[in-house]
């Protein structure tokens, strides 16, 4: 009887996002360079040229920025980057475009197969939801490469 009781009990999910700043105070970005300024200044320095480190910034649908995700960190030539992640922090906090970013320690801005790879998968995914990726930007000390850009998104 025990075990059949314990079937009907399940957690409970809870979804929220709690803003920090009102929508009137928020970026908006229109250019690959706001976005790579934006992210220059939100990275820890310390990291940019040690460990390879995946950060999503979130948009609402007038592409004004709702918060940057920390995805994760890795290694000096890689880092995991899991698609179900980055889609469950999109969806939490409603966005509606999303801008994929990693930094290169090397300060190589050529972007590796594995990057190539990642952002086409992330591109025809998100379309399933409606939830557009319109860049992904290789982040270096002085310098960015926007996959936008280059017309590769």
């Amino acid at each position: 009887m025990q075990a059949q009781a314990n079937l009907f009990q399940v957690s409970e999910i809870k979804v929220s996002y709690l803003p920090k700043f009102r929508a009137s105070e928020r970026p908006q970005i229109h250019q690959s360079k706001q976005a790579y300024e934006i992210l220059i200044n939100n990275w820890d320095h310390g990291r940019l040229e040690m460990q390879e480190q995946m950060k999503v910034i979130l948009l609402n649908q007038a592409n004004a920025v709702l918060g940057i995700f920390d995805v994760s960190t890795g290694g000096v030539a890689g880092t995991y980057c899991d698609p179900k992640i980055i889609f469950a922090a999109a969806l939490k906090a409603n966005s509606s475009n999303i801008i994929l970013a990693h930094n290169h320690p090397s300060g190589n801005l050529k972007p590796s197969s594995q990057d190539l790879n990642l952002t086409r998968k992330m591109v025809e995914a998100g379309k399933f939801l409606d939830l557009f990726v319109i860049d992904h930007i290789i982040v270096t000390k002085r310098a960015y490469y926007s996959f936008g850009d280059e017309g590769l998104i």
